[in-house]
Order: C-alpha cells, then structure tokens, then sequence
C-alpha cells in the first residue's frame, strides 16, 4: 500500500487546488474597530448555470493513519469547506488520478476552497462532531467525477 505523509496546510503549499480560508494577512476593521475583515479569501466559482449553495455537512471522524482508494472532482464548480469547531480536519488533493496524492492537515482554525476541476479526496474530519459549512454550486448537473484508485493510499501523521 503506497504511502503518503500528511504536511501542514499553508496557503502557498496549497494554492495549485485551490484557498486556505484563514484569518492572517492584510484585514480592514470594521464594526467600530471590533472586527478584522480579512477580505475575499476564496476564488468561489459556480459556472454560468449554476448558483452558490450553503449546506451543512455533517461526516463520520477518521484517524491517522487513513486509507483510501477514492478521490473526486466537481467540473462545474468550487467547493469551499468551513469547519464549525475548531478542530484539524485532513485534506487530500491531487493533480489528477494518475499522480500522486498530497495530503494537508489544517491547523484548527482554517477552512479551504476547492478550485473548480481539483481532484480531491472526500470530506475527512478527525474529530467529532464533523460538522462543516460547505459552499458549493447548485445546479442542473451532476458536477461529480469519480476514481478509484487499484490499490489503497495511507496517509500518515507528520
């Protein structure tokens, strides 16, 4: 069974897939100087005929290390992932079925975007409850690519 190490996500490590949705960098304040805006992090994307969806996800916790032999892709759309507790979810990408996965641990405090087209691996929270905000299109198509991988990946702890 290949092996892949999970990384610490960072923006630069990430940005071939997509955002790092984080509270860092250059902000406004607002709301009488009581709030930083950390303005437009995400490149949101819903194609011509498709609109943004807010829905709740809520997944089953894994733990490291992780198998898994599916990733997936949505052709006509973002997908952005906010987690609603603070806790490291794992994130697995890929430049395609043929490459190598890479595999991203969030730190507690980031969420992220999926640009339209990114191969991905499904939803991998490590802790209860798993609840999750994910912003998405919603359209007349499917928007769901899928590959199984002949053989398992495991991703290991750093």
């Amino acid at each position: 069974m290949p092996q892949i190490i999970a990384q610490p996500l960072t923006a630069t490590a990430f940005a071939p897939f997509g955002d790092v949705l984080e509270a860092s960098g250059d902000f406004r304040l607002i709301n009488a100087g009581l709030c930083q805006r950390h303005h437009d992090r995400a490149k949101l994307d819903f194609g011509p005929d498709g609109r943004a969806g807010v829905s709740i996800f809520k997944a089953v916790p894994r733990s490291l290390p992780y198998a898994f032999d599916l990733i997936e892709r949505h052709p006509d759309g973002s997908q952005a992932f906010v987690p609603m507790t603070a806790d490291p979810f794992l994130v697995i990408v890929s430049q395609g079925p043929e490459a190598t996965p890479l595999a991203f641990l969030t730190d507690g405090s980031q969420g992220i975007n999926l640009h339209r087209g990114v191969w991905h691996g499904v939803l991998t929270p490590l802790h209860a409850p798993g609840l999750f905000a994910v912003v998405d299109r919603i359209g007349p198509t499917a928007n769901l690519e899928e590959h199984r991988y002949s053989e398992s990946w495991t991703v290991l702890a750093p």
